[in-house]
């Protein structure tokens, strides 16, 4: 066997509630514009087939405990976006509905960071979004709690004290076993698989110093502060 030119980093992986056990991260597919009151806030008001973006793996953070994220590079519009996570625990290939929430390992609460002006000045010259969605620790994930199925819940965010968002998981244009169904007969989902399932409306920046909470009713909370100084883009 040809040896390795350099060891790769360890793989990121969380915390799984109740158990000594912890979950690999594999990859992280996010669900785009999957609120219709956030598709509107972001210039789109109708259900289309539902389309996904990628983060990459160390964009995961564990965040069963209070995190700090330091505050990127090259932004000035750091956006916050709070979702429903269901992660895969086996894999998937053109996959029913019923056979999606079978591979489904359970569900935490978890934080989308985006550079909302890169992603933005990508989207206006149809480039992709990778600057603006797809950087280490951009993905602050809590506890997973074992479920194949998560009941609606209120999802609700707030910053500094200051409710910012506030839904229920049930206004999802495309729940989270349509979407994996959907996904799986594009590629083969694999097992430490993460569905980042949109956000409702109500996102906006955030700053050094600003503390965020997240809920879902019967999660663990997320919460996380921005530390490090806004260096502008």
């Amino acid at each position: 066997m040809a040896k390795l030119a350099f060891e790769l980093p360890p793989a990121p992986t969380l915390t799984i509630e109740g158990s000594d056990e912890r979950f690999p991260v594999n990859r992280i597919y996010c669900v785009g514009k999957n609120y219709a009151a956030h598709a509107r806030e972001m210039g789109r008001d109708e259900r289309e087939p539902p389309f996904f973006f990628m983060k990459p793996a160390n964009a995961a953070v564990d965040a069963a405990s209070p995190v700090e994220l330091e505050y990127p590079a090259e932004t000035s519009n750091y956006h916050y976006e709070l979702e429903l996570v269901a992660v895969l625990g086996a894999s998937l290939r053109d996959a029913s509905e019923e056979e999606a929430i079978e591979a489904i390992l359970g569900y935490a609460v978890g934080l989308d960071m985006t550079r909302r002006d890169l992603q933005l000045a990508a989207r206006e010259k149809g480039r992709p979004w990778e600057l603006g969605k797809s950087f280490s620790r951009s993905a602050p994930i809590g506890a997973i709690h074992r479920a194949k199925q998560w009941p609606d819940s209120e999802i609700l965010l707030e910053v500094n004290g200051e409710v910012r968002q506030q839904s229920q998981t049930s206004m999802m244009l495309w729940g989270v076993a349509e979407s994996l169904a959907f996904l799986s007969k594009f590629d083969t989902l694999e097992a430490g698989d993460v569905l980042m399932t949109g956000t409702p409306a109500g996102v906006g920046a955030v700053g050094p110093r600003d503390g965020m909470v997240g809920r879902i009713t019967g999660l663990t909370p997320i919460n996380v502060i921005i530390t490090g100084a806004a260096q502008g883009a």
